[in-house]
């Protein structure tokens, strides 16, 4: 019961301070699952983000049903899910029906503008975390390699992210299999 009412919490959270998106939500689903309650390394987390970021579908809810399911089985994936949204919905409907009648006061403009950069450096850490583990595991050339050549395809060449994503599948599935032939590790 006690691990039911701190995947309530932990997600209820993330749901509560999750403002400006799933992918702003990611660096909180973090410090609950990673730093707080310990029930993932942040190699598992990384692992698990990447999977997720490749599947359809809203990221926050697919972490906490992930989450939910590998700490506590499908009540704890139930409750993970349930904890995420609830605060989103219930803010939706209040905040939506109240800031609509105060949109154009200045101290709610000021208040919805001052949450972008916050949001931001949300991600520029994430992102030099992800960045940094990499460089870690494939060396700061191949690193960097990636990442010109991640930007070139998305943003210069504008190639869909789903292309990009299968394409990377595919690649990682074919090695595996080419080191398994070897009698390498799988």
């Amino acid at each position: 019961m006690k691990t039911q009412w701190h995947l309530f919490l932990a997600f209820f959270r993330v749901g509560i301070l999750g403002y400006g998106g799933g992918p702003a939500s990611i660096p909180l689903v973090h410090k609950e699952v990673v730093g707080t309650y310990k029930w993932m390394t942040d190699e598992d987390f990384g692992d698990m983000l990447a999977l997720a970021n490749t599947l359809p579908g809203p990221i926050a809810t697919k972490l906490a049903g992930y989450i939910g399911y590998r700490v506590s089985g499908v009540i704890g994936m139930l409750n993970a899910l349930i904890a995420s949204v609830l605060p989103t919905v219930v803010l939706l409907i209040i905040l939506l029906t109240t800031l609509s009648s105060f949109k154009d006061i200045d101290w709610v403009k000021g208040m919805t503008a001052a949450v972008i950069p916050v949001v931001g450096m949300m991600m520029v850490t994430l992102t030099w975390q992800f960045f940094d583990k990499a460089r870690q595991g494939m060396g700061w050339v191949q690193t960097v390699l990636m990442t010109l050549g991640a930007f070139l395809f998305l943003h210069v060449l504008g190639v869909h992210p789903g292309i990009i994503i299968a394409v990377l599948i595919i690649t990682a599935l074919l090695i595996r299999d080419k080191k398994r032939d070897k009698g390498g590790d799988s």
